[in-house]
């Protein structure tokens, strides 16, 4: 269990923060800890029982959740999510992308076609470029916004056999820091975290001889806990 004593009095109440990739993993344990808070909370997923269940433990606690059934490859249902939201909360305080998928592990790069990278690159890159320009105009407007990107270690150090993931994760640091620039006048901030391999559903059909190797690349032996992130 991480520590998040630090964290235990900062104030979300009444945000309205999108959290992708809420239905488990990272994504889940940012939600529950976000609204515990206060904050009001979308919750988004293409796993719907996952959405369910996360949002009745949200409410459950007495805390505000709802759900939205989202692909985030898809350019123009990620424009209707946003102004849809936006318009019902009529505010985006921040967004939070945990969205990922892996896909192939264990390949060497030249055996690869383009069907590895495309669905790698369009859920892990594209997406978060269309979230963030889709909700950055909302946050310009109110002079505030706070944008989480969750990267991947693979993205700075790169990993064996998983080209197309690191191909997206570096692509998405790249973008995260130009960015970053731009809207720094705007009240807007947008960072990235850089995990390394974390015991969620995302890993459940990595080859083991590359998980092995990033395991064996991190200190203290082990997956880490989405609590910990």
């Amino acid at each position: 269990m991480s520590d998040n004593s630090a964290f235990e009095n900062t104030s979300y109440q009444d945000q309205v923060v999108i959290v992708t990739g809420a239905a488990s993993g990272i994504g889940r344990s940012a939600a529950q800890l976000i609204a515990a808070r206060g904050a009001k909370v979308i919750c988004v997923d293409l796993n719907q029982s996952g959405l369910d269940e996360v949002v009745a433990s949200i409410t459950s606690a007495g805390n505000y959740a709802e759900s939205a059934l989202l692909d985030i490859s898809n350019q123009s249902a990620i424009k209707d999510f946003i102004t849809s939201s936006a318009g019902k909360h009529k505010r985006i305080d921040a967004l939070i992308n945990c969205a990922g998928y892996p896909g192939p592990t264990g390949k060497f790069v030249e055996d690869m076609n383009w069907d590895d990278y495309q669905k790698v690159i369009a859920v892990n890159l594209f997406g978060a470029i269309w979230l963030t320009q889709f909700v950055l105009p909302i946050m310009k407007k109110q002079k505030y916004g706070r944008i989480v990107q969750v990267a991947s270690i693979a993205g700075k150090e790169g990993n064996p056999k998983m080209a197309p993931y690191n191909t997206a994760k570096s692509g998405l640091i790249g973008f995260v820091k130009g960015v970053a620039k731009e809207v720094a006048t705007d009240g807007i901030t947008i960072n990235s975290l850089a995990p390394a391999v974390i015991a969620t559903p995302i890993n459940v059909n990595t080859a083991k001889e590359t998980l092995d190797y990033m395991i064996s690349k991190i200190p203290a032996g082990r997956l880490g806990e989405p609590n910990e992130v």
